[in-house]
């Protein structure tokens, strides 16, 4: 079921593309349909799928315009709409699809405001894995309290369907542990994907969500605004998102975040993550291991990495 599931989703990713692309992406055998993770598009290179294991080649040639006609189809002939996001370098497309984007920056005053010839693309493939959090859930509470937590993996170890699952199950209750007002800053727009104000992903019934918005700037609007008792984010990447963070911790607010990390041990290691951990701003580690029989979740405490990096 999933793995047909995985096809249908690339088969749904695949209309973003040129109609020429567009073939050739639907040749690819369904075997890698139903695993593949982006389809990539570099100006004069073959399209690409990646795959767990790597990009694999469909043959198919890129040329510049067949990016222009991507971003057509993603914003419906109206760029104008998506020029906030575009600009950051992504689009959100109908279905929960998020294509990013590079070419050349269009510069005003120290910031960009553009982008002009495009020369790559990457068709993200996001899919729903409803439930895959259901044994976890229970295991990130303390008498009924939800303890901070962060989610841990190297790059696409997951982190991203795990985060939308767990807070869903935050929102909607389960057993053990009562639904939570959560909000959610979506700064990446990945794991709500919002169109037009409404969420392509399920984020939870009690789930407010501020998309395409810095952390640092929307966790403060969602503490003065929403009233929540929980706040999920994704990839926390900067000093001031540690900074609001801590703050939102102050309120006596949950959290629930993201890091590029193997686990408790690297986060000692790099200065901005140590940072975080001096804070302890957070109680529990997820950690992410991709195995031969799929992806299992192991819990930590982060007391002794907080130790670790303040010695």
């Amino acid at each position: 079921m999933e793995k047909s599931g995985g096809a249908e989703r690339y088969r749904a990713a695949a209309m973003v593309l040129p109609s020429r692309l567009r073939a050739a992406a639907l040749e690819v055998p369904e075997a890698k349909q139903a695993a593949a993770e982006e389809i990539r598009l570099r100006v004069g290179g073959a399209m690409t799928i990646l795959l767990p294991d790597g990009e694999a080649s469909t043959g198919a040639w890129v040329e510049a315009e067949d990016l222009e006609t991507l971003c057509d189809i993603a914003t419906e002939f109206s760029r104008y709409a998506a020029a906030e996001t575009l600009r950051e370098g992504f689009l959100t497309v109908k279905g929960g699809f998020r294509v990013g984007l590079c070419g050349s920056a269009v510069m005003k005053d120290g910031a960009n405001t553009n982008l002009k010839y495009l020369s790559s693309a990457a068709i993200r493939i996001g899919r729903e894995r409803k439930g895959i959090a259901k044994e976890l859930a229970p295991r990130l509470f303390r008498d009924g309290e939800f303890l901070n937590t962060l989610i841990l993996s190297p790059p696409g170890g997951g982190k991203t369907t795990l985060l939308r699952d767990l807070t869903r199950l935050l929102s909607t209750g389960g057993e053990g542990f009562e639904a939570r007002r959560v909000a959610l800053i979506d700064e990446r727009g990945e794991v709500a994907a919002m169109l037009r104000g409404r969420a392509q992903m399920d984020a939870g019934p009690h789930t407010d969500i501020l998309d395409a918005c810095p952390k640092a700037v929307g966790i403060p609007i969602v503490l003065r605004a929403m009233n929540p008792q929980i706040i999920a984010t994704d990839e926390i990447t900067m000093p001031e998102d540690v900074r609001a963070a801590s703050m939102a911790a102050g309120c006596g607010v949950g959290l629930l975040a993201t890091v590029h990390a193997s686990g408790a041990e690297e986060l000692s290691e790099k200065p901005l993550y140590r940072d975080l951990l001096e804070r302890r701003i957070f109680r529990l580690a997820v950690r992410i291991v991709r195995g031969a029989d799929g992806r299992r979740y192991e819990v930590e405490e982060l007391g002794a990495a907080a130790e670790e990096a303040e010695a």
